[in-house]
C-alpha cells in the first residue's frame, strides 16, 4: 500500500489506516477478541501500518491493540487519546495537565509499548488552556513517551494555539462525502500549518457502504439509535445519495465504499481515513479503496451530483454536538 505523511516532522503512514473503537464499543456487542486480534495483523498483513484507539474505548481496546501488534511492534504507527474524566465520554471532559500524564502512562502499559506514536486531545477542553494541554504533551515528548501530537474534533483558534506551543501532526475529525464542513475552515488551516489530516468515519458510519437501509435495525447498544441521521425517516430520504454511489461504481467496477474512500484520499495527499469494520471482508474491501483512481472529472462529477442532494438529520445529537469543533 502507498504511504502518506502526517504533519512537518514526518509520521509516514499507510495511505489509510483502521479505526479500531467499533471492536468493543459504539456499534454494539464487542466482537470476540481473538477474532479482533485476528482482523487487525489482517490488516497490518494488508499493507496497514497505522492504528487508531483510545482510552475512552474502553481499556480492553487499547489492550487488544497492544496484543494484536506486539509482533510487528516497530513497523506500525499507534494513535491513541486523553481527554474525558475516567476515560469515560459520558462523565465530561478532563485535560488537565496531571490526567494527561496520568493516561500518557496507563496507555503505555496497557498497548505493550515503551512510546506512544500519536497522542490526540479527544475533544477540546474549554476549562484547560490549550497552551497547558499542548506543553504538558511537549514535555512527554521530551521525555520519550510520546512522537507525535494530534487534536480531534478541534476548531480553527485550538489548532492554532496548540500547533503555537508544540507542532500538531494531525486532526482527527469527521470528513466524509456527505460530511463536507471540514472543506470550509478546517482543511485550509491545516494546509497553511502543515498538519495531517485523519478522518474518521469516512463511510458514514457505514451508511455510505449501502449495507444500511430504512429498515435497518440497529442493536440497542449501537449509538447510532440516537444520532438524528439516522433515525429511520432521514435514512429513507438519505438513499438516493446512496443509490447515486452505487451507480458510480458500478462504471467504476468499484463498491461504494472504495468510491467514498477513493474521494477522500483524492482530496489531499495529506488526508489519511481510518475506516473501521469487524469483518474481514469489509477490511479487504476498504484497502481496495486505496487502487481507485478517480480522475477531476470523475471528482467534479461526484462532488456535482452531491451538491444537489440536501442530506437530512444532523450528525450528532446536541448534547454532542456541543463538544465539538471547539
Amino acid at each position: 500500500m502507498q504511504k502518506r505523511i502526517l504533519g512537518n516532522n514526518g509520521l509516514e503512514v499507510s495511505a489509510l489506516g483502521m479505526g479500531c473503537m467499533g471492536l468493543n464499543f459504539g456499534y454494539g456487542p464487542a466482537t470476540d477478541k481473538q477474532q479482533a486480534i485476528q482482523l487487525i495483523r489482517g490488516a497490518y498483513e494488508q499493507g496497514v501500518t497505522f492504528f487508531d484507539t483510545a482510552e475512552a474505548y474502553g481499556k480492553e481496546n487499547e489492550e487488544l491493540v497492544g496484543e494484536a501488534l506486539a509482533p510487528f511492534r516497530k513497523e506500525v504507527v499507534i494513535a491513541t487519546k486523553f481527554g474525558f474524566k475516567e476515560g469515560d465520554s459520558s462523565k465530561g471532559l478532563d485535560s488537565r495537565p496531571e490526567r494527561i500524564r496520568a493516561v500518557a502512562e496507563e496507555s503505555l502499559r496497557r498497548l505493550k509499548t515503551d512510546v506512544i506514536d500519536l497522542f490526540y486531545q479527544h475533544r477540546v477542553d474549554n476549562n484547560v488552556p490549550m497552551e497547558d494541554v499542548a506543553g504538558t504533551v511537549k514535555d512527554l515528548i521530551q521525555e520519550g513517551k510520546v512522537k507525535h501530537f494530534g487534536l480531534s474534533e478541534a476548531g480553527v483558534q485550538s489548532i492554532r494555539k496548540a500547533h503555537a506551543v508544540q507542532p500538531v501532526t494531525a486532526l482527527q475529525s469527521e470528513y466524509s462525502i456527505w460530511w463536507r464542513e471540514p472543506e470550509l475552515e478546517i482543511l485550509p488551516t491545516l494546509e497553511e500549518l502543515g498538519i495531517g489530516f485523519v478522518p474518521f468515519s469516512p463511510l458514514g458510519k457505514g451508511f455510505l457502504t449501502g449495507a444500511i437501509n430504512e429498515n435497518t435495525k440497529f442493536d440497542p447498544t449501537d449509538f447510532r439509535n440516537i444520532v438524528p441521521r439516522f433515525s429511520e425517516e432521514n435514512r429513507k430520504a438519505n438513499q438516493k445519495l446512496i443509490d447515486l454511489l452505487g451507480t458510480i461504481a458500478s462504471q467504476k467496477e468499484a463498491t461504494p465504499a472504495q468510491i467514498a474512500l477513493g474521494w477522500l484520499l483524492a482530496q489531499k495527499t495529506w488526508i489519511v481515513p481510518i475506516p473501521g469494520t469487524t469483518k474481514s471482508h469489509r477490511l479487504t474491501e476498504n484497502i481496495g479503496g486505496t487502487s481507485i483512481d478517480l480522475s477531476a472529472s470523475d471528482i467534479k462529477a461526484i462532488d456535482d451530483a452531491f451538491t444537489k442532494t440536501k442530506i437530512q438529520g444532523d450528525r450528532y445529537p446536541t448534547h454532542l454536538q456541543q463538544r465539538v469543533g471547539k
